[in-house]
């Protein structure tokens, strides 16, 4: 899977942690964020960039960090199209997804552990709209199209 991916200062190293583990499963990372080569670029920046690409239709998801999320998660909602949810438990990365078809992760890199964030990425990018939940699955599957329209 083609996933955009960016993180700001606060974020370098679970950013190494989780780039190194999606290509290592195969997937393609388009990289938009701070990294040690360059590491002043803010979350504001790099988010654009990333939201920018999947409204292009570069990739199929995205993950952004940055220090909690919540600010990545700010942005990127901003954005037609653009589905993000902060999660802070990889059941809840099961959820943003199975429930509300998110298509943008964020994490909080001063919440998350290497381990468990890599955990949460891989069942964000397994899970589909209603998985596990198949009895709600046509409902889910109808709220997200109407959702979808919403204007704000």
């Amino acid at each position: 899977m083609k996933i955009v991916f960016a993180a700001d200062p606060f974020a370098l190293s679970l950013r190494k942690a989780l780039i190194e583990h999606l290509e290592k499963a195969g997937h393609e990372v388009v990289d938009y964020g701070a990294s040690e080569e360059n590491p002043e670029i803010p979350y504001f920046e790099s988010c654009v960039k990333a939201c920018e690409a999947l409204q292009r239709g570069e990739a199929e998801r995205g993950v952004l960090l940055c220090g909690t999320g919540m600010g990545m998660n700010q942005i990127a909602n901003r954005f037609e199209g653009v589905r993000a949810a902060v999660v802070e438990s990889v059941f809840a990365a099961k959820m943003c997804r199975s429930i509300n078809d998110s298509n943008v992760l964020c994490m909080g890199a001063m919440i998350w552990g290497d381990w468990m964030a890599c955990e949460a990425v891989d069942t964000f990018l397994s899970t589909n709209l209603g998985d596990g939940l198949e009895d709600l699955k046509s409902f889910l599957e109808e709220a997200a199209k109407k959702v979808a329209k919403i204007k704000g």
